[in-house]
This record gives C-alpha cells, sequence and structure tokens, in this order.
C-alpha cells in the first residue's frame, strides 16, 4: 500500500473543509461600519456623543446610539448613551436608552423635547 492515495484524499478533504468555512464566514457578515437602522440624524456636536457615535459605527456587533433631541433655542446641551455588540438589536437599544436615561438623572437635566431616544441601531 503506498502512502501518495492517502495524502490525496487528505489533502482534497482539507480543501473542502477549507472551502465551506471560509463561506459560512463570509454569509456571517460584520456590521462594522454600517450605520444600520437610523431613525433620525444625530445631532453629535464635538465631544463625547461624537465619540460614543464613531464608536458605534465602528463596532462590529448588535450596538444602539440613543441621544436626547437638540433645539437650539432651548437646550444648551446633548446627552447620549451608546451600548456595543449585545446580543441582539433589541437587547442595545434598551441598554442605550438606559444610559442615556441615566445621563440624564445623572446631571439632573430637563430637555424641552422630553428626553432620550433610539437615534440608530443595527
Amino acid at each position: 500500500m503506498e502512502l501518495k492515495y492517502c495524502r490525496r484524499t487528505a489533502a482534497s478533504i482539507l480543501a473542502g473543509l477549507l472551502i465551506f468555512s471560509t463561506a459560512g464566514a463570509g454569509q456571517a457578515g460584520s456590521l462594522a461600519g454600517s450605520k444600520g437602522d437610523v431613525r433620525f440624524p444625530p445631532t453629535l456636536g464635538s465631544g463625547e456623543c461624537n465619540v460614543a457615535y464613531k464608536g458605534y459605527v465602528a463596532a462590529s456587533g448588535h450596538s444602539a446610539y440613543a441621544t436626547t433631541f437638540y433645539s437650539r433655542v432651548v437646550d444648551l446641551y446633548i446627552i447620549c448613551g451608546t451600548t456595543f455588540n449585545a446580543p441582539s438589536q433589541k437587547a442595545a437599544e434598551e441598554i442605550a436608552l438606559r444610559n442615556c436615561q441615566a445621563g440624564l438623572t445623572r446631571w439632573k437635566l430637563k430637555t424641552a423635547s422630553g428626553g432620550c431616544a433610539i437615534s440608530a441601531s443595527k
């Protein structure tokens, strides 16, 4: 019995496994770089909320970005909340809303528009 037949069989099996594993990885896809479902365009400014939004866009998993509505006449601040790589889109939205509401509570702020809302999620 010669080993050349075993080598060819092993090589073809490994090649088939490699093809199937790369096809599965391509189908899964990454959410990194995607803005996701944008409900309203976020007002970013130049502070921490701008950095948080860029982090949201760069996140590869289910993420959400929540922010307060901004009125130039009444509100002089923007509060935001994010979450990255949550188990699902719904869970990400809930956590981001809680983070934004916590910011309003922490700084004891009232907004003219009410409170926080999900600006974008994926």
